[in-house]
């Protein structure tokens, strides 16, 4: 886990982070990539994940907001890379971030220019034997024009940390984001939390109008089956504030 180099911004625990992989082509992501970085792929492939998990114990600059400290994400996003003083900084970079709260939506567009929007949002999760290796289910759904839609991984075995070089550790070891600011600029922030332990999906789905919600470039990515799912435990994390890079 990365060191410290900002005060804190949020803490917060995430939990149960659903994750379907998808290979999209390079071309696609290529004008969201924020200056200063570059994409990042896992043996070749240029992966963009749809991502659901539980935001709760939410705390922002050490306070809580009244009713928004346990609720949703779903969110859409890729991979990046950019050198610092210790070796490659491997990151996330959002294309949309979906919550059920619209104050949490303006929060993160004012302090980091983050692609939020706040829609009505459900979940089902049923994991109560998957630690002893038994089925499991987790699932995060929302309303957008008149639809609910969603997604769902079905899990089996019990929870592994992941192997090094898998495209599980790739997916879910990520320590930093990047954001592009509104004048071209990038914000970098760093993300400290432990290593998760994780589920193997045996099924998995995702419901959506992925074209009107994401754009029609991505709608024939995500139409595909994705390519691998997981559920991650998740734990307590904590977002330090942003720089501005130079």
């Amino acid at each position: 886990m990365p060191s410290a180099r900002a005060g804190r911004f949020l803490t917060a625990e995430w939990r149960l982070l659903a994750m379907l992989q998808y290979e999209v082509e390079p071309a696609l992501l290529q004008p969201l990539v924020p200056r200063g970085t570059e994409l990042d792929d896992w043996n070749g492939c240029t992966l963009a994940s749809v991502v659901g998990f539980r935001f709760l114990e939410t705390r922002v600059l050490g306070a809580t907001i009244p009713l928004h400290r346990d609720f949703d994400e779903v969110n859409l996003r890729f991979y990046v890379r950019r050198r610092g003083p210790e070796g490659w900084r491997r990151a996330v970079v959002f294309v949309r971030e979906i919550v059920p709260r619209r104050a949490i939506a303006v929060v993160a567009r004012l302090w980091y220019n983050e692609p939020y929007i706040a829609l009505p949002m459900r979940h089902a999760i049923d994991m109560g034997a998957a630690e002893r290796g038994g089925p499991g289910r987790v699932a995060y759904e929302w309303r957008h024009a008149g639809a609910w839609g969603g997604l769902r991984i079905d899990t089996a075995g019990a929870p592994t940390i992941p192997a090094a070089g898998s495209e599980q550790e790739f997916v879910a070891e990520h320590y930093w984001g990047y954001t592009a600011q509104r004048d071209g600029g990038s914000l970098e922030y760093e993300v400290a939390h432990p290593r998760w332990r994780v589920w193997s999906g045996a099924r998995a789905e995702l419901r959506c109008d992925a074209g009107r919600l994401y754009g029609e470039g991505f709608a024939r990515a995500l139409e595909a089956p994705s390519r691998s799912a997981f559920v991650a435990d998740g734990s307590p994390v904590i977002v330090y504030r942003g720089r501005r890079l130079p």
